[in-house]
């Protein structure tokens, strides 16, 4: 399935998900809402920590190997980007909760605004559950490079068996 197909298919999914969100979301106080984008900060941390440690830890002997631009299991080449997408999502969901956690106590002051609190209540939990969407997404996304460093690694498994299964014979 080309990549086109999939951003389709996901926004398609994606759409009645986020407006149920929006149209539910607003009966759910922002005091509710807010442990919710705290789970999904704490989250995205995380993945962000894990993509980093991976670099750090693992990119100068295995990922270098992996991600020269070779094919991968599924006959794509291979590129470093997508090691860094996960991190790259997961600081765009970092900043837009950081900014919520800032801008919302102070929208909560402006007497203009509380006359539409159902409505601000119901953006705040479509923005949530698309975050958390897009998160999901991201966590899907760390897959992609363990499972290219993994198909690299049996490949050379493979190449070594058949090695030292050839000079065993020649050997005798």
């Amino acid at each position: 399935m080309s990549p086109r197909a999939v951003s389709f298919l996901l926004v398609l999914v994606a759409t009645p998900i986020v407006l149920a969100g929006y149209f539910l979301g607003k009966s759910v106080p922002f005091a509710e809402q807010w442990p919710l984008f705290e789970a999904l900060r704490t989250t995205a941390s995380i993945i962000f920590a894990v993509v980093g440690a991976w670099l750090a830890i693992i990119y100068p002997e295995r990922l270098r190997l992996s991600f020269r631009g070779e094919a991968g299991g599924n006959g794509q080449a291979v590129k470093m980007g997508q090691l860094l997408h996960p991190a790259m999502h997961s600081t765009a969901i970092l900043c837009v909760v950081l900014f919520v956690g800032i801008a919302a106590p102070l929208l909560k002051q402006l007497p203009e605004l509380l006359a539409h609190r159902a409505v601000l209540r119901g953006l705040s939990y479509g923005l949530l559950v698309s975050l958390t969407l897009w998160q999901i997404w991201t966590v899907v996304l760390t897959l992609i490079p363990a499972d290219v460093v993994k198909s690299v690694s049996d490949r050379e498994a493979k190449r070594a068996q058949f090695v030292d299964g050839f000079k065993s014979l020649s050997q005798k």
